[in-house]
């Protein structure tokens, strides 16, 4: 169970995206645990991204991760609650925590452009889950895919088709005092995880160059089709 130690200062809540906002809202409104499969079906996610909120939450104080108690053979499910409390759970200091990474790496890492892409097609490859053997992805359900992913963090997308690419513009980075800061690191992993879900849904398409702050509230990334 996550530590839920507060300070007589940290009184403000966690800031939750919408999606979160709204697998929190699952928990809650729920009478039993729920597993990552029925949060998915419930909220229409994947599985992948289901997970990837809940396990937040539970790094954030605000759910609780147990295993299923069960009396037949079998590997026993992850369940997840609300945790006691959860609407008066403080922010962790977690903003402060990714402000020391991000200086570490851009600041004593070799290629820290490099290593920052490669963290970021790490999660982008998490995130979309792998298709079925054998099965196709096309270049619009891919796109659909790639979308939902970065709705879903926050970016708030939009994909606009062009004569030479498709734009995927991200009209809010949900990272941007830190990209002020480092943006060689921080489009990295933005870039690589753009690359890492294309890549693992094998699709007919390659993340192209992301344009960091083309205005104050715009980063757009390209997608080209893919070469074979």
């Amino acid at each position: 169970m996550a530590s839920q130690d507060r300070t007589a200062t940290d009184t403000e809540p966690p800031i939750l995206t919408e999606s979160r906002a709204k697998v929190l809202a699952a928990l809650r409104a729920s009478e039993a645990p729920l597993g990552v499969g029925e949060i998915a079906e419930r909220l229409t996610l994947h599985p992948n991204t289901a997970r990837f909120h809940l396990d937040a939450l539970v790094d954030s104080g605000l759910a609780v991760r147990s295993l299923e108690r069960r009396d037949t053979p079998g590997r026993p499910r992850t369940l997840y609650t609300d945790a006691p409390g959860s609407d008066r759970v403080g922010r962790r200091s977690y903003q402060l925590l990714a402000q020391i990474l991000t200086s570490y790496v851009a600041g004593r890492v070799d290629q820290p452009a490099a290593a920052a892409e490669e963290a970021g097609e790490t999660w982008g490859r998490y995130l979309a889950g792998r298709p079925a053997p054998f099965e196709r992805i096309g270049a619009e359900a891919a796109t659909r895919r790639l979308v939902e992913l970065l709705d879903e963090i926050g970016f708030a997308p939009e994909v606009v088709d062009t004569d030479e690419d498709k734009q995927v513009l991200l009209h809010h980075c949900p990272f941007r005092e830190l990209a002020e800061q480092h943006r060689t690191v921080v489009c990295s992993i933005h870039s690589g995880l753009i690359r890492g879900v294309l890549d693992e849904l094998r699709a007919p398409l390659d993340a192209g160059r992301l344009e960091p702050f083309v205005t104050p509230s715009l980063c757009v990334a390209h997608v080209l089709p893919r070469k074979d």
